[in-house]
């Protein structure tokens, strides 16, 4: 089976940096994992992609040295298993809120008896090897979303489930429930504290704390012990490529 090089480096304390997919568009997704990403996620939860074009984007990621993985968009057994049977390396579970809920995602992403999932990883086979099944539960993340305040409140429950790999901290949700504007970032104590409080339990739990980011605040995550930072996306440079052209060609012919 194909070796999960960005486990591995969560795992040895490297802090990786990923590529985000919210469009549709299966050659974006090879360009990005032609790159030197460390992971490329495609989003279901927000993006617009339906099963096949995460399919096709999840293959055109496989074939390079990028690890592929998918956001589901809520904790569903039966998605997360077409999603890994699909050839997705590791699955971000959005709104993971309770030990249940991290119970859960564990279940879905491994195979008995270590969890609950289906055996025919079809597309899995194909893009990692024929000795899937043998490696998947080792290789295969599991990836709950710490983006409440009440996730924050029951961080111990859930970094305690054994099978969780690591954490990603939606900072935007983690905002609207602190009662703050959405954001990657902010200087209010409430939002400062709750990163505090998720690091420190992290290292606890010796779970890999990851992070939705940007490239300004790389340095900074980065140096707060952050390990796993999205910084790399589709949608946002297209709009402002696209504004700035605009921009640029209206001046031109006043």
């Amino acid at each position: 089976m194909t070796h999960n090089a960005f486990k591995e480096k969560l795992s040895s304390g490297t802090t990786t940096l990923g590529a985000w997919m919210m469009l549709r568009e299966p050659m974006v997704a090879a360009a990005a994992a032609n790159l030197d990403y460390d992971y490329l996620c495609v989003d279901m939860q927000h993006g617009v992609q339906d099963y096949s074009e995460v399919v096709a984007q999840l293959s055109a990621a496989a074939r390079s040295n990028v690890t592929p993985i998918a956001r589901t968009h809520s904790n569903d057994a039966g998605l997360v298993g077409r999603l890994l049977d699909a050839g997705a390396l590791g699955i971000i579970f959005p709104m993971v809120n309770t030990r249940a809920d991290a119970e859960a995602a564990v279940k879905a992403c491994r195979y008995a008896p270590a969890g609950a999932r289906s055996m025919g990883p079809i597309g899995a086979m194909t893009l990692h090897g024929s000795d899937y099944f043998a490696k998947a539960n080792d290789e295969v993340l599991c990836i709950p979303m710490i983006e409440t305040a009440e996730a924050v409140g029951n961080l111990d429950d859930i970094l305690s489930v054994e099978g969780v790999d690591t954490i990603y901290v939606g900072p935007s949700d983690l905002s609207i429930t602190l009662g703050l504007a959405p954001g990657n970032d902010n200087s209010d104590p409430l939002f400062t504290d709750a990163l505090a409080t998720i690091l420190d339990r992290c290292v606890h739990h010796k779970v890999v704390p990851g992070i939705h980011c940007e490239p300004e605040l790389a340095a900074k995550r980065h140096e707060q012990g952050f390990r796993m930072l999205t910084v790399g996306y589709d949608f946002g440079p297209v709009m402002a490529a696209l504004r700035s052209d605009l921009a640029r060609s209206r001046e031109a012919t006043l």
